[in-house]
């Protein structure tokens, strides 16, 4: 009785579209969308006075943050979650496609990428940041539904009405779809928060606040969901029972409230 209250796992083939040998995959395309969507939303928010970078430049950070999201991301999971198995199969480190990205590593990656953007055409750092964190909820949002639509990074045991069995657990065991409870808060209500907040504050004289207010409010999302996301099998809960995205968060919520306080000297 219990199983058959479980909500099934949607049949979603992971390859979208196939030429032949080449297969474009449904993970491939959320992050497509996520970085153009969020580079159109960057270029509306150029346009707005005062203005920071021009609209010319926000097309050529695409690249600058492509790279950062893909290579940061990818670096961030091997050397965060599962650096014993890369060491001995460095060849998998390429395998992007089968799954594996860290957020906390695409931030970094993605941050490098901003310092040297804004160093090289002469913007505020602060400034910069400021327009690509309004963004980065839009492709969390889709990062989070790819997650999903592989079945992977899915949540802990649970006998809640919605869980759901995942093809890929090897245990068959209902639960949580924590990768769907990711894009309601670090996408969706994050950029709502944002939204709301660029169009009814003065952010733009304060340097640093939507930068603070996104990196604090996603590594409290994050922090909250890995309640009821299953751990890595290979690292399980570290000490005092928090995981891996738990201790890397917390250092996120204390940067961005730090940044965010920040603006009240950078004003």
């Amino acid at each position: 009785m219990d199983i058959l209250l479980v909500i099934p796992f949607p049949d979603i083939d992971p390859i979208a579209v196939q030429l032949g040998p080449i297969a474009i995959r449904w993970y491939a395309l959320s992050y497509i969308a996520g970085l153009l969507l969020g580079w159109r939303y960057m270029r509306w928010l150029a346009r707005r006075e005062p203005k920071f970078a021009t609209v010319e430049a926000i097309d050529d950070f695409l690249l600058w943050a492509t790279i950062g999201v893909v290579v940061g991301g990818r670096l961030g999971y091997v050397l965060f979650y599962n650096p014993g198995h890369f060491f001995y199969y460095p060849g998998d480190i390429l395998k992007v496609w089968s799954g594996g990205m860290s957020f906390h590593g695409g931030l970094l990656g993605v941050t490098l990428a901003m310092y040297l953007f804004s160093r090289k055409r002469g913007y505020g750092f602060l400034n910069f940041t400021d327009i690509v964190s309004c963004a980065a909820p839009i492709g969390l949002f889709f990062g989070r539904i790819a997650n999903f639509a592989n079945g992977e990074l899915y949540g802990r045991a649970t006998d809640v009405s919605w869980a759901m069995i995942f093809p890929s657990d090897p245990e068959r065991l209902p639960r949580h779809p924590s990768q769907l409870y990711e894009a309601a808060l670090e996408g969706l209500l994050l950029f709502t928060l944002l939204f709301v907040i660029e169009r009814t504050t003065d952010w733009r004289q304060r340097p640093g606040l939507m930068t603070g207010l996104f990196v604090a409010g996603y590594g409290l999302s994050r922090f909250v969901v890995e309640f009821v996301r299953e751990p890595d099998a290979h690292l399980q809960t570290l000490a005092l029972g928090l995981s891996m995205g738990q201790y890397l968060s917390l250092p996120m919520i204390a940067v961005g409230i730090g940044a965010a306080l920040w603006h009240r000297r950078a004003a």
